[in-house]
């Protein structure tokens, strides 16, 4: 059994997916590389297979029709044989140290008496044109140097929380959870983080900045014209998350204040992107949202409708919606997100 699967989704990727998968091949014979070409109709699929030829102990070329982001993390998962899984996107990169040091740490813990669950680490925004490089650090609120329960996790401020590019997960854990991401849909790396949450019961935070997360490209999902543009595939997994708070019985009162703020941010992205569209259309999809948390869970509603997040992106008529774009600028600014 290999460490750590990591699942690499590709779709037309062959001007920049060598150096994601040159950054992995630095874990040697402790990984798998899975690299999905999703239908690519460039040299993607070539290129995976030379990767796979010339390292056949490490890389693992899977060819599918194009099944989008979501069905790529899929196959991966469903081909991974590593006891933790990973996903890096084909534009993302890795840190040689981090990486090691990242690797040497799930080895003891394998070796050690306790199962751990989800390892987390720190990302880089690589935005491009950025002098600075914005790093999501999470060293204030979660212990250091042990594993750790959701009862000793710090309460994360606005803007901050986990993100795919943060996480590894026990392979088996996210069997269990039986998550399995939509197809032709965008955004799920927030179900692919959200679902398996009710089923972590031990984590450990490592602060090295592992993930380089490359923002910047025009066509980039997270690009906010493709967003808005693609804002029905953002709502579809909006509801999914609400769907996966409400329909869950999550007991432990730390993970479900945690997984509140999490669908309380995305709440918060679905309504300003439907803002800024500025079609009438799109207005009333954002009500139709906010209507369907309401008749999923009352309660949460009223909590999420009520945070610092619900009421900045439901400030009434024109000027509250202004209001409530330029406080997302703000932010934007601030945070270094696209």
């Amino acid at each position: 059994m290999k460490l750590l699967s990591i699942a690499v989704p590709c779709y037309n990727s062959q001007d920049y997916m060598r150096n994601c998968v040159d950054s992995l091949l630095e874990g040697g014979d402790l990984v798998e590389i899975l690299i999905v070409d999703d239908g690519s109709k460039d040299d993607t699929a070539k290129i995976a297979d030379e990767y796979a030829t010339k390292y056949p102990n490490i890389v693992k070329a899977i060819h599918q029709e194009n099944g989008g982001h979501g069905e790529a993390v899929n196959a991966g998962l469903r081909n991974a044989t590593g006891f933790y899984f990973k996903v890096v996107d084909s534009d993302d990169w890795v840190n040689k140290e981090a990486y090691h040091a990242i690797l040497d740490k799930l080895l003891e813990i394998i070796a050690g008496p306790e199962t751990l669950d989800m390892m987390i680490s720190n990302f880089v925004y690589e935005k491009q044109g950025a002098k600075h490089k914005k790093v999501m650090k999470y060293k204030n609120y979660m212990p250091e140097g042990k594993i750790f329960t959701w009862k000793e996790m710090g309460r994360m401020p606005i803007g901050k929380y986990i993100l795919m590019h943060s996480v590894i997960y026990r392979t088996e854990l996210l069997r269990e959870c039986k998550l399995e991401l939509p197809k032709h849909t965008f955004y799920v790396d927030n179900i692919f983080v959200y679902k398996p949450l009710p089923y972590v019961k031990t984590m450990y935070y490592m602060d090295v900045n592992f993930y380089r997360y490359f923002i910047g490209r025009n066509d980039q999902s997270v690009n906010e014209t493709v967003m808005i543009r693609r804002i029905d595939q953002q709502l579809l997994v909006n509801r999914l998350m609400i769907d996966i708070i409400s329909e869950e019985k999550v007991t432990d009162k730390n993970t479900r204040r945690y997984m509140l703020k999490y669908l309380d941010i995305i709440m918060a992205v679905s309504s300003i992107m439907l803002i800024r569209s500025g079609t009438e259309e799109n207005l009333e999809k954002k009500k139709e949202l906010w209507r369907y948390l309401r008749s999923a869970d009352i309660h949460i509603y009223r909590k999420l409708y009520m945070s610092v997040l619900g009421r900045g992106v439901n400030l009434p008529g024109r000027s509250g919606r202004r209001l409530s774009v330029t406080l997302y600028k703000v932010a934007q600014k601030f945070y270094g997100f696209n």
